[in-house]
């Protein structure tokens, strides 16, 4: 069966068996990832999948059921199962669950992809990651590690309100980091990022990152930092990075605005939300420079795609705008019983997860500065970037981060490199301290983000340039 046949087929018989809406997700995966460390080549990894996930509507109550296979009886069995299941949950009696309106769409949709990342031949990416493993080591690190990354994904979904829709998304990025061990003492440089950079997108992205050119650098730099003047602890200025201003957005705004988190829905991987949605429209998350944009119609950016999981078109709307927060990230069952009028966040990592609420592209708008300007102009201060570590607690309120490295601001200039630097707040104390935000947005991706029980890997973008915080604290307390 072709997958929009399977799909059919599932959804029917969920209807057949009860289901007052049902909807089917076949979903084909690729996936490839290569490793090396020091030189030599660490292992490869080639992976394929294929199969069906059916949701079912019975009364205010989901049932979801996969299968791996595409023939016509397994699909309408799992359609059977999916509104089975929902069928059990409802005979315990729970509030009426609407979906929010969606017009029906037959459509089909790729990610842009210049040089197919699969194409590309296995020699040429491993020699790539080789040649930096191997400079990284030339230049002083003691372990060199590279890596890239590639997901070609095909979806077919089918909504018995009429949803026919294909889609293909290539997902590809890669990095190389160095480690150096002293007398006590272990520092770590990344680049670009503390796992890559990733993006919807071809090789052509691995290609623009050079990987090789900043391997002898970012070695030096780990070496360096083995004898660096420890963070100093305070309260201080702080300007972050862009890479590492992209995980506190991802963490402290990301997931807090998910409306899953917020009802209580969800409560995996660190718990709800700080939020309430009585504040929608007038609680001040941040000051006047933070505007955070929901948009999975950012070209190349992780969290980009044609249509969400549930058949919702990708569409750019505000979460927090001069600094007020007026939007979360939703699905069409949540934004119903939130008296919402959106959708349009919801997502599975493969065919046989339930879809969840998941984030898309979440990131800030350029601001009117330079990271330059923003040296600048701080007196004292603290620069830090490249995540290395990160708390928060279980209302994504309060948080503490590590970096890789740091540099010391004095009087407008950077000055000399700082190791093991530091930060903590709480979030929107954090985020109306903004006071400088740069134009030199990085739509920076994430490919790591874990929710939900069975657990789900999620792929997410946030744009993202470097700011400055006042009177944060920093280091870490004698």
């Amino acid at each position: 069966m072709t997958g929009f046949d399977a799909a059919t087929a599932a959804v029917q018989a969920a209807l057949d068996a009860g289901a007052r809406y049902a909807d089917a997700r076949v979903m084909h995966r690729r996936y490839e990832s290569m490793s090396a460390r020091n030189g030599d080549i660490e292992e490869l990894t080639q992976d394929e999948s294929i199969g069906l996930g059916v949701r079912a509507l019975v009364g205010s109550s989901w049932g979801f059921h996969a299968v791996p296979e595409l023939s016509d009886a397994a699909a309408r069995d799992a359609g059977r199962r999916a509104a089975a299941i929902a069928t059990a949950s409802a005979r315990v009696p729970g509030p009426p669950i609407d979906l929010v309106a969606v017009e029906a769409t037959v459509a089909s949709w790729a990610s842009a992809c210049d040089v197919d990342p699969l194409g590309v031949p296995l020699t040429d990416k491993g020699d790539l990651l080789v040649r930096a493993t191997a400079t990284m080591r030339e230049h002083g690190a003691d372990l060199a590690e590279g890596l890239y990354q590639i997901w070609d994904t095909t979806k077919w979904f089918v909504s018995s309100e009429g949803h026919r829709i294909d889609q293909r998304i290539r997902e590809c990025g890669g990095g190389i980091s160095a480690t150096s061990i002293g007398d006590g003492e272990t520092q770590r440089r990344s680049y670009p990022s503390y796992r890559g950079q990733y993006g919807t997108t071809g090789w052509e992205l691995v290609t623009s990152l050079d990987l090789a050119a900043h391997a002898a650098r970012i070695a030096e730099e780990s070496r360096e930092l083995l004898t660096a003047p420890e963070c100093p602890s305070g309260e201080t200025d702080l300007i972050l990075g862009g890479e590492q201003l992209a995980l506190q957005i991802h963490e402290s705004v990301g997931h807090a605005i998910e409306l899953d988190r917020i009802l209580g829905w969800e409560a995996a991987f660190a718990g709800t939300s700080w939020l309430d949605l009585s504040r929608l429209g007038t609680l001040q998350y941040g000051s006047e420079l933070m505007n955070v944009t929901i948009d999975p119609t950012i070209p190349g950016a992780l969290g980009s795609f044609g249509f969400d999981d549930e058949g919702s078109p990708a569409a750019r709307r505000d979460a927090v705008r001069e600094g007020r927060w007026v939007g979360v990230l939703a699905g069409r069952d949540s934004a119903a019983v939130a008296g919402l009028d959106y959708g349009g966040s919801v997502r599975a990592d493969g065919w046989a997860r339930l879809p969840m609420v998941r984030m898309t592209n979440v990131g800030l708008e350029p601001g009117p500065h330079t990271l330059d300007e923003i040296i600048a102009a701080t007196d004292d201060g603290v620069l830090m970037d490249i995540n290395r570590s990160w708390s928060i607690d279980d209302k994504r309120l309060n948080f503490q981060f590590g970096c890789e490295v740091g540099w010391e601001v004095k009087k407008g200039r950077r000055g000399r490199l700082l190791r093991n630097p530091t930060y903590t707040g709480i979030g929107p104390v954090f985020w109306r301290s903004m006071d400088m935000l740069s134009s030199e947005i990085v739509p920076w991706g994430t490919p790591n983000c874990g929710k939900g029980q069975p657990g789900q890997t999620g792929h997410t973008g946030h744009p993202a340039a470097p700011a400055r915080f006042r009177n944060v604290r920093v280091g870490v307390r004698a």
